[in-house]
């Protein structure tokens, strides 16, 4: 509904400025009215239905050229299954599935297939950080020890001055994944907690980006204590419940329940192999324990577009999004994107900024990459084009590398050249002047 309405408004504003520009001659100073613009219910009525017409044409021809992309991905065995979701505006574009849940047997991805979530959960973590500060019961410069005594990092001074921003930036210091190890082996986020007294810091608080998954996992006995609530309660009232996302869930024992399931997939010589599914992670959930579906995660990016201020208003959710610590070098596969310029670390997000071919004007890409079990994720909002794509793979293929900016030229070749047809079409239609 909100993709027609822009094309209908699209075609007013070329017909207004027809208008303005055939009655640039009157005289301004004086007597005569402005032109408005009358059109003909005729006219109106034609404009809406040719909208329409190209509301469904791009829909197919997105489905199209899905289609292409990744049945082509499968017949090339670069993955088993995906679970893919698009979302313009306060539109869901496209939430559907390619491929297999399980190479051994005929089941099909949709929709609905739930795939575990890994580092994409630290962009809900962000976001519930901004939400539960946004009702005053946290701030971003809390120190760590006002929450949790016992935790150490380097000597007395250097640890004072660690705060939930760095957690929640991955620029407290520590050395690249830290204690990830004792995470993946199952240990409480509060044992771990104990044991960074023995971590040498590589640099000050808030001087280096150094990605973690322990020290970003302890964000969320701050974000319970501040809230008074379990991590995993506060996603589920705050957020997930208000958007419906049913079937998304934060433990392995729920995910063990469900019957659409993709299981991870490894490859074995030129073909892919099933394996089980494993509970690590879910001891961390805000790092890594959230699973989710592409029909979720399609509502999800609507509400990070601003379409669900009933849920949280645009302003508080944009906190997360603030850009806090470079991530420097341009050896990252995001950093070798096409037109990319520089990318940052938020709360829970990569802030990336990058240049159209043949445009100087920066644009924005909110991104997060995601992987556990052999399960490969990539989600990514394009705040400028009002855009969001996420990409859900149950096997750990190099094709997610470069899935994002495959997908957002598959989306701007479709909807621009449609719009700019539409427009094009009507810039000269019949109007009446008052």
């Amino acid at each position: 509904m909100q993709r027609f309405k822009i094309l209908i408004t699209s075609v007013l504003l070329i017909i207004t400025l027809f208008v303005l520009a055939i009655g640039g001659n009157h005289d301004v100073s004086g007597s005569e009215s402005k032109p408005t613009v009358v059109l003909d219910k005729p006219i109106q009525n034609a404009l809406e239905r040719e909208a329409a017409e190209l509301a469904n044409r791009q829909r197919k021809a997105l489905q199209k050229s899905l289609n292409t992309y990744f049945l082509n991905a499968i017949s090339r065995g670069d993955i088993v299954g995906a679970g893919v979701s698009i979302v313009k505006g306060d539109e869901i574009l496209y939430s559907d599935g390619f491929g297999k849940r399980n190479s051994d047997e005929a089941d099909g991805v949709d929709g609905e297939t739930i795939f575990r979530l890994g580092s994409l959960s630290k962009g809900f973590t962000g976001v519930l950080a901004a939400n539960i500060k946004h009702d005053g019961k946290v701030n971003w410069d809390d120190k760590v020890t006002d929450y949790i005594p016992g935790f150490q990092l380097g000597n007395k001074e250097n640890t004072s001055r660690i705060t939930l921003a760095h957690l929640l930036s991955h620029s407290s210091g520590a050395p690249y994944h830290s204690y990830t190890n004792l995470v993946e082996a199952g240990l409480s986020v509060s044992e771990i907690a104990e044991q960074f007294n023995k971590v040498e810091p590589i640099s000050e608080p808030g001087a280096m980006y150094s990605y973690q998954n322990a020290l970003f996992a302890l964000s969320g006995e701050i974000l319970c204590k501040a809230s008074g609530e379990e991590v995993a309660v506060s996603l589920e009232n705050r957020l997930f419940n208000p958007l419906e996302m049913c079937s998304t869930n934060m433990d392995h024992e729920s995910l063990m329940l469900e019957d659409n399931v993709a299981l991870p997939h490894y490859r074995r010589g030129r073909s892919w192999k099933p394996r089980k599914l494993v509970d690590n992670y879910y001891n961390a959930i805000p790092a890594g324990g959230i699973n989710a579906s592409a029909a979720d995660m399609a509502r999800w990016m609507r509400f990070l577009l601003g379409y669900n201020p009933e849920v949280m208003d645009r302003s508080a959710i944009a906190e997360a999004f603030k850009p806090v610590i470079e991530i420097p070098g341009r050896s990252k596969y995001y950093q070798r994107w096409p037109g990319h310029i520089s990318s940052h670390y938020a709360f829970g997000w990569r802030i990336h900024k990058f240049q159209e071919e043949g445009s100087k004007d920066e644009k924005t890409i909110w991104h997060h990459g995601g992987s556990v079990n052999n399960f490969r994720n990539e989600i990514a909002i394009f705040p400028e084009a009002d855009l969001g794509i996420c990409v859900l793979l149950n096997s750990n293929s190099k094709i997610s590398r470069n899935l994002i900016p495959d997908l957002y030229r598959i989306v701007e070749e479709v909807y621009q050249t449609g719009e700019s047809a539409l427009a094009l079409n009507h810039g000269t239609v019949a109007v009446h002047k008052k």
